[in-house]
């Protein structure tokens, strides 16, 4: 088991945690896919991995088609996905994953979160050669061996394979997630959950007063209605 192994570990019951801030995020996850793609989830791979996803998180069947809808709809908003990077207190790492109708706010409130807690919001690229973007999917184990599994894969871009009591991970680059999703969806296989991650490639070790500073930034940016996802390279 690698880094990604540890990293989901670490990450686990930390973030997203809140039910409602989840459905939001799906939410604009769906208007994003459906006007990438359309629709009909079958002629949809961005789409159908993220009906996956709220099945994962329990969304009501209801909620998913109302958004589904809702994004078919050409009078409502459109959503943009921008990258945000900067450094918190001690010099840790911050990538920030937003999916927003308004740059000018969301990037106005992210300085302020950055401003407020002594980090610094940096430019395009300052931050992002940090982290590795991985593609990550989360299957019902149903008999299958994670070793042969990962040997079937590997041509398909996985790069890890591993079971834990949620099921069996792979793990690949970002660019390899369509042709994973497409195998084993031509598997049969089930696919429980699928996303992506940013991996820090090397972890800074703060003592507990310093990841205190880190922590007080980290949830004043998740609490933000526009961001999606935060990632970071402080030592879990």
């Amino acid at each position: 088991m690698g880094r990604a192994f540890e990293f989901r570990k670490a990450r686990k019951f930390k973030r997203w945690a809140a039910m409602s801030k989840a459905f939001t995020r799906i939410g604009k996850d769906i208007v994003i896919a459906v006007r990438e793609g359309g629709p009909e989830p079958e002629n949809n791979s961005r789409l159908r991995a993220v009906i996956q996803n709220a099945k994962a998180v329990n969304m009501p069947k209801e909620n998913v088609e109302r958004a589904i809808k809702r994004a078919s709809d050409k009078s409502q908003g459109d959503f943009k996905e921008l990258l945000y990077e900067g450094y918190a207190p001690h010099g840790i790492a911050i990538l920030i994953e937003t999916a927003t109708d308004n740059h000018t706010r969301t990037v106005a409130n992210i300085r302020s979160y950055f401003n407020k807690c002594n980090g610094n919001l940096g430019t395009s690229g300052s931050v992002e050669f940090l982290f590795d973007h991985t593609c990550n999917f989360t299957i019902k184990p149903a008999g299958l061996d994670p070793e042969e599994l990962e040997l079937d894969l590997i041509d398909f871009g996985a790069e890890e394979v591993f079971l834990d009591e949620d099921g069996i991970h792979i793990y690949g680059p970002f660019e390899a997630f369509g042709a994973i999703q497409r195998e084993l969806e031509a598997r049969g296989i089930e696919i429980l959950s699928s996303g992506f991650d940013r991996i820090p490639q090397v972890t800074k070790e703060l003592s507990p007063e310093q990841a205190g500073d880190v922590e007080k930034l980290l949830e004043k940016i998740e609490e933000d209605d526009d961001v999606q996802n935060v990632f970071h390279n402080m030592q879990e």
